[in-house]
């Protein structure tokens, strides 16, 4: 069976994900704003080490009433915009499709499941270095990776299977999480800490590797963070640190797509990525100094550079 997909929020993400999708033949759909009209008279460009391509021809939305209904249904929005879900998904998820929340942060898939019911609901985490550089213009440097992860239940179904199939086709690294929350905050481990400083800190990832204060403080936030991760019942192991610092020491130097919101004046993740994890950590009684340190920061910074002019 060839599945369909539709792509809201076709961004750095969800137009990397969707145009290697396409390019392996499955069938997309993509939901656009500001680039509609760019994309749908000259398509997609996807830059990569791993080759270079165009989508000449996609089939592009600026309206959710006008995309079908599709099996797999990929949010690809920024947080900041799921209040927008509401109205968005309900007219493009067939009875039996799926959406596969490709966010970051934790928490969306239960916001979700509010809207299409839990059954339908796939987590999609992804380890991905792409930026968007222009109308439908994505230059990915680097890794690919998606762990998918059910919502309702644990274990592998044969759903997430089948989707793997898909984005492996697609030359996509998949990985499949027999439990969503591990999953969830061990993705945490790594976005806390980089997202967060490289705003506080005005810091690529290279930067933050580099010096040996910024360092320190990057590792012991990703060792509260496993921390926190047991309080609240999630079995964090620590050797993902050592694996986060190595992996993150080998890659391009990178702008995080925080730091890229807060550079254009845009908001901030900050509630999905920092405010919920510690307001779940305070639910279960317990305290994250650096953790509610960092979202304090952040809160501040937002609010003031979102009010700033360009």
């Amino acid at each position: 069976m060839q599945r369909s997909y539709a792509i809201i929020g076709t961004g750095a993400l969800g137009g990397f994900y969707g145009a290697r999708l396409q390019h392996a033949g499955c069938e997309l759909h993509f939901l656009l704003h500001s680039d509609y009209e760019h994309v749908r008279h000259h398509g997609l460009i996807c830059e990569s080490p791993d080759g270079d391509f165009i989508l000449p021809k996609v089939n592009a939305y600026a309206d959710v009433r006008d995309v079908p209904r599709c099996d797999v249904v990929c949010v690809c929005l920024k947080t900041t915009q799921n209040h927008l879900l509401s109205q968005l998904l309900p007219p493009v998820v067939k009875d039996d499709g799926v959406v596969l929340v490709m966010q970051n942060g934790l928490g969306m898939e239960a916001q979700v499941a509010e809207i299409v019911g839990a059954r339908h609901v796939v987590g999609g985490l992804c380890f991905l270095c792409s930026n968007k550089v222009g109308p439908g213009h994505i230059r990915h440097l680097g890794y690919t990776l998606v762990a998918l992860g059910e919502f309702a239940t644990r274990g592998i179904s044969e759903r997430m299977r089948a989707i793997a199939d898909d984005f492996r086709r697609a030359k996509v690294e998949i990985e499949l999480a027999e439990d969503l929350d591990v999953a969830r905050w061990q993705k945490l481990v790594w976005n806390i800490p980089y997202n967060g400083l490289s705003v506080v800190l005005d810091a690529t990832t290279k930067e933050l590797m580099t010096h040996p204060q910024s360092r320190r403080l990057v590792e012991a936030i990703m060792r509260e963070i496993v921390a926190d991760a047991r309080l609240c019942g999630v079995a964090v192991t620590d050797d993902i640190i050592a694996r986060m610092l190595s992996n993150t020491e080998k890659m391009t130097p990178y702008r995080t797509s925080m730091k890229i919101d807060y550079d254009d004046h845009r908001p901030l993740e900050v509630e999905a990525i920092f405010g919920n994890p510690l307001r779940a950590v305070q639910r279960a009684g317990a305290a994250s100094p650096l953790l509610e340190q960092l979202y304090a920061a952040l809160v501040f910074l937002d609010a003031r550079n979102v009010a700033s002019p360009r």
